[in-house]
Order: C-alpha cells, then structure tokens, then sequence
C-alpha cells in the first residue's frame, strides 16, 4: 500500500528550499563588504576614464 502524504506540507517544504537556494545565491551577490564595493567602482571608474582617453574622437564631435 502507498504511503499516505500530506500535500501541504510537501508545499512548505518545496517553497522552504527554493528560498533557501535563492538566499545562498543573494548571500554571494549582495554579501560583499563595502570596501570590496566601492574599490570594484573605483576600478571601473578608472578604467572607463582610461578607455575615454584612447577615442581619435569625443562624443560631441559627432
């Protein structure tokens, strides 16, 4: 004979370790210090300041 289940708790359980993925996967996104944040913009921003001054022209010219 079957094994009786109860269908919502089947639920619970299924929607408790989809949000646990997701939090593991926000944890790496979103878990960054603020240091390692505003040091990968800095990064980005020198590096858009650098690719800028490579154009032959500026944007207004055209």
């Amino acid at each position: 004979m079957a094994e009786i289940i109860n269908l919502n708790q089947f639920r619970k359980a299924r929607d408790k370790a989809e949000k646990q993925a997701r939090a593991a996967e926000n944890r790496i996104v979103f878990g960054r210090p603020k240091k390692a944040k505003t040091l990968a913009e800095k990064k980005a921003a020198i590096e858009t300041e650098r690719l800028e001054g490579h154009r032959l022209k500026s944007p207004d010219e055209e």
